[in-house]
C-alpha cells in the first residue's frame, strides 16, 4: 500500500475510519493509517500517534532512578493524576507541570538496556500511552546525570593511614529542581545463599549525612563511623533529593554518585586499625569462596596482546576505569595502561573477564603483579535477565569482586588471598577473529582475504550463517545522479531473535544513524546501549560498534560520505558462513560461491563477479532494512532487490588527459591501489579515493594486529629465586637468579619457542656448598647434643632405681 501523500488526507482517512486510533496500537500498521515508528516520515500516522506513542526527555538515567522526564506532545489536564510503569511491575507517581507538560520519575531497577514504558493518567486505572526508558550502568552513565564524588580515592580509602580529613562531593542543581536538599546515604547488599533462588540484592535507606541543605550543588562534611549497626554496610552511594520528601522515600527526584566501598562510614575499629580489619575481611571471602563453585573454567581466554585486546570489538570492550584513550587512571590495575572485559558474561554463572596490559603491549598477569587481569565471578555490567544476584550490573561485581579486592588488596597487604580466588586467565587458548570489510565504491575483502570489486545497485547479504543464526545484509546506492558506481549506505544485521539494528548515512551524508527495530536511536546521552541480544557503542555520529552474544561484531565507520564496514567473526563461525564476505574456511579457493551454489570460475572478470554479487540480492520475506521514506520504498521495497538496469562501470579509464589523473599518483600507492583509483577516476572524487586508501591501510592494520601470537604462558621464579621478564609470547627470553648462599641448576634463561614450549629444562636454586657444610654441621651438632642429653637422662634414671632399691 502506498503510503497517504498530506496530512489532510490523513484526517480524512481518521475521520472516515473509527477505531483507527493508536490507543494500545502502537508500534502496528493499521488498515488506514499507522502507529508504526515511521508513520512520521511517511507521514501516514494515525491523527493521535504522538498522543499514546510517546517519547521522552531525557530518554535514559541512572538504574538507581530519580530521574525527571518530561513525556513529549501528549496533552494532559492539570487534574490528570499520572502514574507511569516500567517493564509491567514498576509504578512511580509523576505530576503535571504549570504548564501542562507531563513528568514522570524513573525508578530502581536492577537491570539496564531498554525497558518498555506504560503511561496512566487516571491514577493507574488504565495505562494507554506507551514508550520506553533506557536505563544505564552507573559507570557508563554520562557524568553530567550523576553526582561526583570529589577525590574519589580519598572517599574509598578513608580511615586507613594517612587518609582522612572532609569529603567532598558536587552535582548540577538542573538535576534536582528543589531549593532545599537532603542527602542520604543508601546501602546495597546480597542476601540469601549465593547461586539459589533465594539469593537477593537490597537497596536500602540508611540515614542521612545533612537535612534540608541549600541545593547549591557542593556537599562537604566531616565523615564519622556510622551508628546503629548501619557500619555493616560497606557499598552503597548518596542520594541527593528534594527535602520536601520524607526519609528515605522511594522513586523521588534525585541525583546519585557511583556506588563505591564506604570506607568512609566503617566502624571505629577499621579506624584504629584498617589493616587488621580488612584481614578479617580478606579471610572470611576466602573462606566463602573455597564454598562457591569454580566459574573459571567457563569465562573466555584474554588475548595476547593490547592490540589484539583493542581489535576484537566483537568479544572485548575497553573498561572503562583503564582507558588509555582517556588517560589510563587504572586505580585497580596499577602499572596497566588499557584493560579491556569481555562483553558477554559467561553462560552459566554469569561472569566475567578483564585483561589489562602495559605499556609494552603485552598482558599483566596477577602472578607478577598486583595490577594484572581478573576475572570477576560477577560480570560488571550484568547479563541478562539481569535483577537477581551475580547477575545485577555493577552491584553483583562489587559485592563479589570489589570490596574483597579492598579487603586484601587496598586496604592490607594480603593479595596472595585475593589472587588465589582470582588468577590471571592467560592467552593460550585465545583464538583471535576472522576479519572482512566493504568501503569505498563498494570494493570487498572477504574473511579469508580475496579482494575484489561489485558495483551493483540493491540489497545484498554480506554475510549469513544458519548454523549460527547470523544475518548481515548491505544496502548500495548510486554515487550520484551521473556516475555509474554505487557505494553502501545502509547495513542491517541480526542474530537469532535479537533486536534488528541497521546503521546507514543520514541525509546529506555527514553522518550515521542506528536504527533499532526501524526506530531512531539517540546517543546525544549515553554512548552504550544494552538492547536485545545485541550491544552498540557509538562515541561519535562518524564511529558505531555492533556486538551479538555469539562474538560476532561488526564496525560502521564514515569517511569521506562513503561507509567501512568491518564485519568480525570468532572461531567458531568457521565453515558456517556464505556472502558477498564469502567463506570463513581459510581457502581462498571456494570464497567467491553464487547463492545457488555455484563457483566463480574467473575471479578476474568483473561481469562474472558481477552476476556472483547479483545473487546475494534479498528476498522481500528477509530483508532487514528500514523504508521510511519515498525514496526507499520506490527504490528498494517495490523495486527488484537487485536492479538489473543499473550497468556499472567495470574499468577505470586510463587517460593522461584526464584531469584526475596526477591526483591519482598523489593519493593512490601500495597493494590497495586499484581500488583507489577506481574511485578517483569513476567516482570523480580524490576524497573518495583517498577513503578507499585508508579503509584499506586500516583493515591491512586489523588483520596484522589479528594475527595469532604463541604464548607459552606463565613462567614462576625459582623457589629462593627471582626471575627477569614477564613476557611469554614466542621469542620472549626469561632470566632466573638466585638468593644469597644459592646455586642456579639448569639454565640461566628460557626462550619461548614457536611450539608453545619453554626451552631448556625447569631452573631450580639449590643450597650452595658452603650452605650445605653449615646445614650439615649444624645437623650433626644437634645429633651429638641429643646423645648427650639422653646419656645424661639415663644415668640419671638408673641412679634413680639404684637409690630406691637400697633405700627398700
Amino acid at each position: 500500500r502506498k503510503p497517504l501523500q498530506t496530512w489532510g488526507e490523513l484526517a480524512n482517512f481518521t475521520q472516515l475510519a473509527p477505531g483507527q486510533t493508536c490507543e494500545r496500537n502502537c508500534g502496528k500498521k493499521l488498515d488506514l493509517c499507522s502507529c508504526h515508528t515511521t508513520c512520521t516520515s511517511l507521514r501516514n500516522c494515525c491523527a493521535d500517534y504522538k498522543e499514546f506513542c510517546v517519547d521522552i526527555v531525557p530518554y535514559s538515567g541512572s538504574y538507581f532512578g530519580g530521574t525527571d522526564f518530561i513525556i513529549l506532545d501528549a496533552s494532559f489536564s492539570m487534574t490528570s493524576q499520572i502514574v507511569c510503569r516500567f517493564n509491567d511491575n514498576t509504578n512511580t507517581v509523576g505530576y503535571v507541570d504549570v504548564n501542562g507538560a507531563g513528568h514522570c520519575i524513573s525508578p530502581l531497577l536492577y537491570e539496564t538496556g531498554w525497558i518498555p514504558l506504560q503511561i496512566s493518567s487516571d491514577n493507574g486505572t488504565t495505562f494507554t500511552r506507551t514508550g520506553a526508558w533506557l536505563s544505564v550502568h552507573t559507570g557508563k552513565l554520562d557524568s553530567k546525570f550523576k553526582a561526583i564524588l570529589d577525590n574519589s580515592t580519598k572517599w574509598q580509602y578513608y580511615g586507613t593511614p594517612n587518609v582522612g580529613g572532609t569529603l567532598k562531593m558536587t552535582w548540577n542543581t538542573s538535576l534536582v529542581r528543589a531549593e532545599r536538599v537532603n542527602i542520604e546515604l543508601w546501602g546495597y547488599r546480597e542476601t540469601g545463599e549465593p547461586y539459589s533462588e533465594y539469593w537477593q540484592g537490597e537497596w536500602q535507606y540508611l540515614y542521612s549525612l545533612a537535612k534540608d541543605q541549600p541545593n547549591n550543588g557542593s556537599f562537604s562534611f566531616l565523615p564519622k563511623p556510622a551508628e546503629n549497626g548501619f557500619s555493616s554496610w560497606e557499598l552503597g552511594s548518596v542520594r541527593v533529593s528534594p527535602s520536601n520528601h520524607p526519609d528515605g522515600m522511594w522513586n523521588v527526584e534525585a541525583v546519585w554518585t557511583e556506588d563505591h566501598a564506604l570506607a568512609w562510614h566503617l566502624e571505629e575499629s577499621f579506624r584504629k586499625n584498617s589493616a587488621g580489619w580488612a584481614l578479617e575481611k580478606c579471610l572470611a571471602w576466602d573462606k566463602l569462596e573455597n564454598q562457591l563453585p569454580n566459574f573459571l573454567s567457563e569465562i573466555i581466554d584474554c588475548p595476547c596482546t593490547l592490540a589484539q585486546a583493542r581489535a576484537d570489538t566483537g568479544r572485548f570492550h575497553t573498561d572503562y576505569g583503564c582507558d588509555i584513550e582517556k588517560g589510563s587512571v587504572c586505580t585497580y590495575h596499577p602499572g596497566s595502561v588499557h584493560c579491556v572485559r569481555a562483553i558477554q558474561a559467561s553462560p552459566k554463572y554469569g561472569a566475567g573477564q578483564q585483561c589489562c596490559y602495559d605499556s609494552t603491549g603485552a598482558q599483566v598477569l596477577t602472578a607478577d603483579s598486583i595490577g594484572g587481569s581478573t576475572p570477576d565471578r560477577a560480570h560488571d555490567w550484568g547479563s541478562p535477565p539481569y535483577k537477581k544476584p551475580p547477575r545485577v550490573p555493577g552491584l553483583s561485581h562489587w559485592v563479589y569482586d570489589v570490596l574483597s579486592f579492598y579487603y586484601c588488596c587496598l586496604w592490607s597487604d594480603n593479595c596472595n588471598y585475593y589472587f588465589k580466588h582470582r588468577p590471571s586467565s592467560d592467552c593460550r587458548h585465545y583464538k583471535s577473529p576472522e576479519s572482512a570489510v566493504v568501503f569505498g565504491d563498494p570494493h570487498f575483502i572477504t574473511f579469508d582475504g580475496v579482494s575484489y570489486s561489485f558495483n551493483g545497485k540493491g540489497e545484498y547479504t554480506l554475510v549469513t550463517s544458519v548454523e549460527k543464526q547470523l544475518t548481515v545484509q548491505g544496502r548500495t546506492e548510486p554515487v550520484n545522479g551521473t556516475i555509474k558506481a554505487t557505494k553502501l549506505s545502509s547495513v542491517a544485521m541480526r542474530e537469532a531473535s535479537s533486536d534488528i539494528i541497521e546503521v546507514r548515512l543520514i541525509s546529506g551524508h555527514n553522518g550515521l544513524e542506528v536504527l533499532h527495530n526501524q526506530k531512531s536511536l539517540s546517543f546525544t546521552e549515553q554512548t552504550w546501549m544494552d538492547l536485545q541480544g545485541a550491544f552498540v557503542f557509538s562515541p561519535t555520529s562518524t564511529n558505531v560498534t555492533v556486538m551479538f552474544p555469539s562474538g560476532a561484531g561488526a564496525e560502521v565507520r564514515l569517511r569521506e560520505g562513503t561507509m567501512t564496514t568491518t564485519v568480525l567473526l570468532p572461531e567458531e563461525f568457521k565453515n558456517s558462513t556464505l556472502g558477498l564476505l564469502g567463506k570463513m574456511n581459510g581457502n581462498v579457493e571456494d570464497d567467491l560461491v553464487l547463492s545457488n551454489g555455484q563457483l566463480v570460475q574467473n575471479s578476474s572478470n568483473p561481469e562474472e563477479l558481477f552476476d556472483f554479487g547479483a545473487s546475494w540480492a534479498v528476498a522481500n520475506e528477509s530483508a532487514l532494512f528500514t523504508y521510511d521514506s519515498e525514496y526507499l520504498l520506490d527504490t528498494y521495497y517495490y523495486a527488484p532487490r537487485h536492479d538489473p538496469s543499473f550497468i556499472p562501470v567495470f574499468f577505470a579509464p586510463e587517460s593522461p588527459d584526464d584531469p584526475l589523473t596526477n591526483q591519482v599518483a598523489k593519493i593512490c600507492s601500495g597493494e590497495g591501489s586499484p581500488f583507489c583509483r577506481y574511485d578517483i577516476l569513476v567516482g570523480r572524487s580524490p576524497g573518495m579515493g583517498n577513503a578507499t586508501r585508508v579503509s584499506f591501510q586500516s583493515h591491512v592494520s586489523l588483520v596484522e594486529d589479528l594475527k595469532p601470537v604463541v604464548s607459552c604462558g606463565w613462567l614462576p621464579p625459582p623457589n629462593n629465586g627471582t626471575k627477569e621478564g614477564t613476557t611469554y609470547l614466542q621469542g620472549a627470553v626469561v632470566r632466573f637468579s638466585c638468593n644469597d648462599r644459592y646455586t642456579l641448576k639448569g639454565p640461566a634463561q628460557r626462550t619461548c619457542q614457536a611450539n608453545g614450549q619453554w626451552s631448556g629444562e625447569e631452573t631450580t636454586c639449590v643450597a650452595s656448598s658452603n650452605v650445605t657444610g653449615i646445614v650439615v654441621g649444624s645437623v650433626i651438632g644437634a645429633v651429638t647434643l641429643a646423645v648427650i642429653i639422653t646419656a645424661i637422662v639415663l644415668h640419671s634414671r638408673k641412679g634413680k632405681r639404684y637409690s630406691m632399691r637400697f633405700s627398700d
